[in-house]
Formats: C-alpha cells, structure tokens, sequence
C-alpha cells in the first residue's frame, strides 16, 4: 500500500536547542524569532502532536480541516494530533508557537480533561486582559525551556495547566453567556471523544447515547442546543472529514477508503461522500490535492 501524500511533521525545535533536546517531547518558539523578518509559509500537511499558537499580532490565513480562518490579533489556535492544516503566516506577527506530545503533558484525570475540552474549539480570540495573562504564562514557559534548570519539565508542565485552565475559563465564560450548562457541554465533549474513538464501526446514534447513558432523544437534544446539529449530522461530518483525510493523505483506491471507513459497499460510500461535499471521492482528491 502506497501512503503518501499529506506529511508528518515533527516536533521542531531552535537550533541551539537540538544538540540537548534531541527528539523532543516539547518544543516552544518565539514567533518574532522564527519568522525572522520573512513570512512563513507551510503546505497542507499533518503533525504527531498537539501544537497551540498564541497569536498577540496576527495576520495570514490558517486552514484547519479543510476549514479556512484568517489569523487576527489576541488569538490561540489550539490542533490536535492528526489534523490537517496550511498555515500562512506574515512577517510581523508576533507570539508564540508551542508544540507537545501527549507524553509530554500529565495523563491524569485533571489534564485529560482540559485538554479534551479545549481541543474541541480549534481557534480561541480572547479580550486584551485574558490574553494578557495566557502570554505571560507562556513567556514563563518559554524562559524555563531556554534555560533549563533544575527540573524545568516540572515548571513546563505546572504552567501548561496554568494556561489551559485560563484558556478554558475563557472558553466557559463563552459558553456561560451563550446559556450552555457544564452538564451539557460534559455530554457533548464525551459524545465527540467517542465518536472519534469508535467512528469506524459505529456510526448509529443508538449506540453513543447508550454509552452516556442517554436516550437518542435527549443526546440530539444537546447536539441540537450546543451545536445547531442533530447527533446524526455530526457523526456524519466525522466520517465525511476523515475520508477527506484518506483521500489526501494516501493513494488508497476509493473502495480501500470505504473498507477503512467501515462502509462495506464502497458504492454507498462514494454516494454518501457525493452528498454530503458536493463532489465524488476522485474529483474532491484532483481538486484538492
């Protein structure tokens, strides 16, 4: 089997740094520094770790997932492993580019949690005095990765839940003025890690609400109350996204992707993939490419 096409990229890290890092778990760059008076271009491609970048002067595009954005000013991108992404950046953006694997950070209860219900909203703008703090934590992180003292990772760490959780009472105060209750924003981040985890050979909403101990009825309710989308449309754009990744990223032959995604008709898959995007599987992947 032939895989190609969208790259892996690893954890890069400052050339001073490489002799001692080696291969890195985590990597923290000044943005100034790395752009260095020129604009930073990157082609579609994938990485193996999460990667957050704090933008306190912004100005390019970014497309996360087939999704465009354009950069602004006081924003966080937060990826997760797997995503697919083009970054355009220009010179005189400014903050700061962090990279981590899941390694790296505590897989205690507390940062399983923060970072699953961060990485669900893949770009945060935030008001001056909040991103003020967020920066501050990182230029903190940044200093101890520079200089690395006595137990440096430990000090990394502790301010990574210091930064997630002020990014994330960010997140909640949002979502608190929008009228969403934690329960709910609860089932919704628990309803999306399933589907994430069990896509392939669950695609019924039957079976996710009988995992939240839910009925289909109240798990469409909270769908439809915090996303504007029934549990079935969401499930579908899940399987939809990661057959555009399939298509991109390898030269599988359209009924492998079907195999892979689950469907055992690659007829009914290329059917509901021409649906739901508007081209067949091959035109998305010439056009797209």
């Amino acid at each position: 089997m032939s895989i190609k096409s969208i790259p892996v990229r690893k954890i890069t890290t400052e050339p001073k740094q490489q002799e001692v890092a080696g291969s890195p778990d985590f990597s923290i760059r000044d943005m100034g520094q790395l752009l260095n008076g020129r604009d930073l271009q990157q082609d579609l491609h994938r990485h193996d770790f999460f990667l957050i970048m704090a933008l306190e002067k912004g100005n390019g595009s970014h497309d996360i997932d087939f999704n465009h954005h354009e950069l602004c000013d006081r924003c966080v991108f937060f990826m997760r492993p797997g995503q697919v992404h083009r970054l355009e950046l220009h010179e005189g953006s400014s903050g700061f580019l962090m990279q981590f694997k899941s390694d790296f950070y505590p897989h205690d209860r507390l940062s399983g949690e923060l970072l699953r219900s961060l990485s669900r909203q893949t770009l945060c703008q935030l008001e001056a005095e909040p991103f003020r703090r967020l920066m501050t934590t990182l230029k903190i992180v940044h200093q101890e990765y520079r200089e690395r003292m006595e137990r440096f990772t430990d000090v990394i760490r502790a301010n990574l839940n210091i930064f997630f959780i002020e990014l994330l009472r960010n997140k909640s105060r949002t979502d608190s003025d929008e009228g969403h209750s934690p329960y709910h924003m609860d089932r919704l981040e628990e309803f999306l890690a399933l589907v994430e985890s069990h896509l392939i050979n669950h695609k019924d909403v039957a079976f996710y609400a009988d995992q939240l101990h839910l009925s289909s009825f109240q798990l469409n309710a909270i769908t439809k109350r915090l996303l504007d989308k029934t549990s079935s449309e969401i499930i579908d754009e899940h399987v939809i996204l990661e057959g555009k990744r399939y298509l991109l990223a390898t030269t599988d032959q359209v009924n492998q992707i079907a195999y892979k995604l689950g469907f055992e008709d690659p007829s009914y898959f290329i059917r509901f993939f021409k649906k739901h995007t508007g081209y067949s599987p091959e035109a998305f992947r010439r056009n797209f490419k």
